[in-house]
């Protein structure tokens, strides 16, 4: 019987993704320049792989992720090196500030097309795992932080957040300046639009 899947197994099996698809001549991706295509691609790719390896929960629409299971709950993202972009729907702005809540499995390629071999070579050149609580904004958080070091009060932040465009009402900013003083928030590692993507 096959074991459960666990994020430790799922950052190796990740890993070990990378490393078989970057050898692989693909057939299916030859002059495919799509990268939603190729993105939704890997994404299916990766799961069959887990799926041969490990039991987990998968994706249901309900919960918006790919890999939904308690222990895991992971966002499979896939972008190229050449135009680094991707999306995700963000319920609130004070994602921007606190994350996701849930993690994020960032695969990046170099796509090479081979017209002799009428294949295509995906060089995976990047895979990182974000906990759910580095998912936030990089600059956003990184000024917050700053801010609570150097003695912000509640008007400072909600100012900061003003300043920021942050999208919210000022009841709502005023929550979310005392949460902010009362936890201070993980520095984030992603770039988050005002457009909360």
């Amino acid at each position: 019987m096959k074991p459960k899947l666990t994020i430790d197994t799922l950052k190796k099996s990740a890993k070990e993704f990378c490393e078989i698809e970057s050898s692989y001549q693909n057939k299916d991706l030859y002059g495919v320049t799509d990268g939603k295509a190729i993105g939704t691609y890997i994404e299916h790719k990766f799961q069959k792989y887990l799926g041969d390896h490990y039991i987990y929960e998968k994706d249901s629409s309900t919960k918006g992720i790919d890999l939904p299971g308690v222990n895991i709950q992971t966002d499979i993202k896939v972008t190229s090196i050449k135009q680094p972009q991707s999306s995700c729907p963000f319920k609130d702005a004070k994602q921007k500030i606190f994350g996701l809540g849930y993690n994020l499995l960032v695969f990046v390629y170099d796509k090479l097309d081979d017209s002799k071999t009428n294949t295509a070579k995906l060089d995976f050149v990047s895979c990182s795992f974000l906990e759910k609580e580095r998912t936030a904004d990089y600059t956003t958080t990184f000024r917050i932080r700053e801010m609570i070091q150097d003695g912000a009060i509640k008007e400072d932040i909600i100012a900061y957040l003003n300043d920021r465009n942050i999208p919210a009402d000022d009841i709502t900013l005023g929550l979310i300046a005392d949460k902010i003083l009362n936890n201070t928030p993980k520095q984030g590692y992603l770039t988050i639009s005002n457009a909360l993507q």
